[in-house]
């Protein structure tokens, strides 16, 4: 086959699969956006940013809910972990929210996100049985980090490529 044909049938198979070459490269952008605005909205629930406590839509509202519910969400442990387990939890998400939107290494960004939607979805099982990590779709976000970080890296055009 010449280099004239094989460029030929190259051209036909990309543009036959031209598709599914875009979803593949907005997909896993969709997914980074998607999990680093979850993360990012959570912290900024928990400083006040979408309303104060007891309104409909906002879950914490301050620092000092947020830290009763870490207790609550951990109540396997001392109640003296708390305040440590939500400066923790809100230092992980705010970096591995801000990380992901930026796209600053993703993969170890992802799988991070994924093991701590996990530790998330395992102590709220522990505490409030398997109905709470499903009403808040963290069994979801979950899936979506580790899809995320398991997600074929782009190849890279060479700028000699993109010309042939």
């Amino acid at each position: 086959m010449t280099r004239s044909q094989l460029t030929t049938s190259m051209n036909t198979h990309l543009a036959a699969s031209g598709r599914l070459s875009i979803a593949n490269r907005i997909a896993p952008l969709l997914l980074r956006l998607a999990l680093g605005a979850t993360l990012l909205s959570a912290v900024a629930d928990r400083f006040g940013i979408w309303g104060p406590p007891g309104v409909a839509t906002v879950a914490w509202g301050d620092w000092t809910h947020f830290v009763a519910y870490t207790a609550k969400v951990n109540s396997f442990l001392p109640g003296a972990f708390a305040p440590v387990l939500a400066i923790a939890a809100t230092a992980a998400e705010a970096l591995l929210g801000i990380t992901l939107i930026l796209g600053i290494l993703r993969r170890p960004a992802a799988f991070a996100s994924a093991a701590l939607f996990a530790l998330f979805a395992g102590a709220m099982t522990l505490s409030f049985g398997i109905k709470a990590p499903l009403n808040f779709s963290v069994f979801v976000d979950f899936a979506a980090a580790l899809l995320l970080g398991a997600w074929p890296a782009s190849p890279k055009l060479k700028p000699n490529d993109a010309q042939q």
